[in-house]
């Protein structure tokens, strides 16, 4: 198997999860650096190929990521790169790297590694739903067998060296990402931010750092990584998650006993656009299909799959496409590619939502 046919598969992260409604994936990142070489950004690029070419044929070879597929960013055209960072497995720094730097993913796409980034390696794991732990204990693997091929940068003082000094210590981020329509609607988001930021939490959008929230997707991360053992960071974030989760379930509740009228309106409206719209932008199918869900989640459009929503997240992404056109669309193209899309994945399921939701009322 190579890139291009890892391309071709389900994105590991959006599997539908049958934990609950709010959480939509978890990731663990590691960010490790080789003692015995400069960081990335402090070495010419003759020095990121011959780490990227040791490295490689290291990382190739562990048992963890047994079957992993290795490519330079120079093997894998920009369009695909871009893909990649829409799935999350690249960041869009790296994607913007050429020789030099490169990347290690497996098959489904649930471990990745970045190669000559900011540091040397950043190890990731993403998993559907609240899967914090399982994600942490799937790269942490990949991290004691790294360890025993290559000399990581450590001090027994701060811990793991890295290039940023945000990340010294464990050089661990942990994210969750959640869908909290039922806070946006309620007008609760503000205090939520600000209450999880004192604890030292992070919120960000759907890509990161830097990025605003779309389809009410936020993404709750640690910001400390010195002095807290990783355990404790899983453990802390995962107990913040789950606080999260219940006041979102708590404010859909209130939106079905105060604010019905207004939720079956931005359900009823979302349904109908995006079963018939002829031209969409990206933020407003992100919005739309953020109404679409919570309305399947909370019974309103019964019969509906929350799967297709979630699978369509990425699909509607310019990178993915223009994958799927086979070749480059300017922007008004994609948002018309990106409305046909979502009327033959959703308009018909949509329509006899509808219909079965008319005749209950009749």
């Amino acid at each position: 198997m190579n890139i291009q046919e890892i391309l071709d598969h389900p994105h590991a992260w959006t599997v539908e999860d049958s934990q609950g409604t709010v959480v939509v994936s978890s990731r663990v990142r590691l960010a490790r650096n080789l003692a015995d070489a400069v960081f990335p950004d402090w070495g010419g690029e003759e020095e990121r190929v011959r780490v990227w070419q040791r490295l490689r044929q290291v990382l190739e070879t562990l048992p963890a990521i047994q079957g992993a597929v290795s490519a330079g960013n120079e093997e894998v055209a920009e369009r695909d790169r871009q893909l990649l960072f829409e799935r999350h497995l690249l960041s869009r720094e790296h994607a913007k790297r050429g020789r030099g730097s490169g990347i290690v993913l497996q098959p489904r796409e649930g471990l990745a590694i970045m190669v000559n980034e900011e540091d040397h390696l950043r190890m990731q794991a993403l998993r559907p739903g609240l899967g914090l732990v399982e994600a942490w204990r799937a790269v942490d693997v990949v991290d004691s067998q790294l360890d025993a091929k290559v000399p990581l940068a450590f001090s027994p003082r701060w811990g793991y060296l890295t290039a940023c000094p945000t990340n010294v210590g464990t050089g661990m981020r942990a994210s969750v990402m959640l869908h909290l329509p039922g806070l946006a609607l309620m007008e609760e988001i503000g205090p939520l931010v600000k209450g999880v930021a004192k604890i030292g939490l992070a919120v960000r959008g759907l890509w990161g750092e830097g990025t605003e929230a779309q389809g009410n997707l936020f993404q709750i991360s640690n910001q400390v990584t010195l002095g807290d053992r990783e355990e404790d960071i899983i453990h802390n974030l995962e107990q913040v998650v789950r606080e999260i989760v219940s006041h979102e379930e708590n404010a859909r509740a209130r939106l079905w006993r105060d604010r019905r009228v207004v939720l079956f309106d931005q359900v009823g409206r979302a349904a109908g656009i995006l079963a018939y719209a002829h031209i969409l932008s990206s933020r407003e199918a992100l919005d739309l299909l953020s109404a679409l869900r919570l309305g399947m989640d909370m019974g309103i459009l019964s019969g509906a799959e929350r799967g297709r929503v979630q699978e369509l997240l990425l699909a509607i992404q310019p990178a993915h496409l223009q994958r799927r056109a086979g070749r480059t669309l300017q922007p008004p193209e994609r948002d018309q590619a990106r409305a046909e899309l979502v009327r033959e994945t959703l308009g018909p399921v949509i329509r006899v939502a509808l219909r079965a939701r008319r005749k209950k009322h009749e």
